[in-house]
């Protein structure tokens, strides 16, 4: 092998390793990016108490530290590989999962992201009920039956049943009593 052939196998590695630490950094800067927009999103509407901010914003230091972390062991691993170590790309890869999945878990096991996730689910339920009553209207101004209307007919019809029902056992009880008369 020729040095230029060399030097062009090393620029072509090197290239490589260059193009998966910048998706990496890219799909790292995306994660960070969604992951304190969800949480901004989530505490936004709500005020917790004193001590679940406090602890809230503990979860997010945490996770901050487990991103600088994941990006110290990046740079570990990109020098390793420019001195000529044979690092896998996916360990990229895995690093920012890794850290992703633990940012996360530092986050959602405070009582401020519960809280907040708790006013969040509520506020989604209301708007539901909200979206689910404007819809039954607007069904019935069409002049469509309406999931009242269904339920209405259901009880009915639960209710009939029930009587036949009865009518039947006391039909029964009168023939058992001609038979056992002989009339």
């Amino acid at each position: 092998m020729s040095n230029n052939e060399m030097q062009q196998e090393w620029a072509e590695i090197v290239e490589e390793m260059n193009n998966a630490v910048a998706e990496s950094m890219e799909q790292n800067m995306k994660a960070q990016s969604a992951f304190v927009e969800s949480w901004a999103d989530a505490v936004e509407d709500s005020l917790p108490s004193e001590g679940e901010m406090s602890e809230g914003m503990e979860g997010y230091g945490e996770a901050y530290e487990t991103w600088l972390d994941a990006t110290e062991q990046m740079m570990e691993r990109s020098a390793d590989a420019a001195q000529g170590e044979d690092v896998d790309p996916a360990e990229f890869r895995d690093i920012w999962l890794q850290s992703a999945n633990e940012a996360f878990k530092n986050v959602m096991s405070t009582s401020a992201f519960a809280a907040a996730n708790g006013q969040l689910v509520e506020s989604m339920m209301d708007m539901q009920q909200e979206a689910d009553e404007m819809s039954q209207d607007a069904i019935a101004q069409m002049g469509f039956p309406t999931r009242d209307d269904i339920d209405e007919v259901g009880e009915r019809l639960l209710e009939v049943e029930r009587r036949q029902h009865a009518v039947e056992q006391k039909l029964d009880r009168v023939l058992e009593h001609l038979e056992e008369n002989d009339v």
